[in-house]
């Protein structure tokens, strides 16, 4: 195993574990750009730190002060992998965000949690594993003309479509294979946001610092940039603020940083359709100085 090369290990996988992104790859380049943001503010309170591929064999956890998620962005489809690893690392660093955080943002059954503490959250029905749910009937249930059904473990919109009474016989059919497998969720489709898209809070510490609107490309209502989606400059409002940081207040235990995506229902109502707690975007890039206050986030886990 190598030992400690610095005070703070940023967790990546092993896509972006390089130092350079290959020529004309912005995505990469995003990525290194948002990590150096925060190894130069960690530098600058007098922390070292590297970026590491979270499954790296050859790590020697125990050597780190801190393990901070960043960009693990794989470990959605490596869930039992994962599982393992947070069960090993845990006794040997401090992890920021903490394994219990983790696990329990994981798994989209925390927004009945986050809605049991007063958060407002889009409507979800979840469909258990080993089930074969109708999903014509569920969509007549819920009174809804069209919907999204999602995996409850997921990420990058995987597996992710919209549904209506057309093509609810034949995603019932998709799914089912997948659900002997994994959870699902329904959720109404929100149809602002072809309009207005997302907007996602930053909340480290506990408080605000910046936002941005993603929209999704024309005739997409996936907003990730994977699919094509692209990220504005956004000033929320009080309102806005004051759901991000009171859905952060309601988790488990304070998370050290994160984000909140908020969309906005045909009531004009501002809900909560996700929060990321695990390896959460930041677009640092849009706010260096969010760098410096995530910096003192990460060291106040650390002190």
């Amino acid at each position: 195993m190598r030992s400690r090369s610095a005070d703070i290990a940023l967790l990546t996988d092993r896509r972006y574990a390089g130092s350079d992104a290959p020529p004309g790859d912005w995505y990469v380049a995003n990525i290194l750009r948002e990590d150096q943001l925060l190894q130069n503010a960690l530098a600058r309170a007098g922390f070292s730190s590297v970026r590491l591929d979270w499954a790296d064999p050859d790590a020697d956890w125990s050597g780190f002060r801190c393990a901070v998620f960043r960009t693990t962005w794989d470990y959605y489809e490596r869930i039992p992998e994962f599982s393992g690893w947070l069960d090993r690392i845990e006794p040997q660093t401090r992890l920021c965000n903490p394994a219990s955080l983790v696990r329990w943002n994981m798994d989209k059954h925390y927004l009945a949690d986050l809605e049991s503490r007063g958060v407002p959250v889009v409507p979800s029905l979840f469909l258990e594993a080993g089930t074969a749910p109708d999903l014509s009937r569920l969509l007549e249930k819920a009174g809804w003309s069209e919907a999204v059904v999602k995996p409850c473990i997921s990420g990058g919109a995987r597996h992710t479509w919209r549904v209506d009474r057309g093509n609810a016989r034949e995603l019932s059919a998709a799914i089912e294979p997948l659900m002997a497998q994994e959870s699902f969720m329904l959720q109404p489709f929100i149809e602002d946001v072809l309009h207005t898209g997302e907007i996602t809070l930053m909340v480290i510490g506990g408080r605000y610092t910046h936002a941005v609107r993603k929209v999704a490309k024309p005739g997409d209502f996936r907003v990730q940039d994977d699919h094509g989606g692209s990220v504005h400059h956004w000033k929320p409002t009080s309102g806005q603020v004051e759901i991000a940081e009171r859905a952060m207040a309601a988790c488990p235990s304070p998370p050290a940083y994160g984000r909140v995506d908020l969309v906005r229902d045909e009531r004009g109502q501002w809900l909560v359709m996700e929060l990321e707690i695990i390896e959460p975007e930041l677009w640092l890039r849009h706010h260096p100085e969010a760098a410096e206050a995530l910096a003192r986030a990460i060291i106040g886990e650390v002190d």
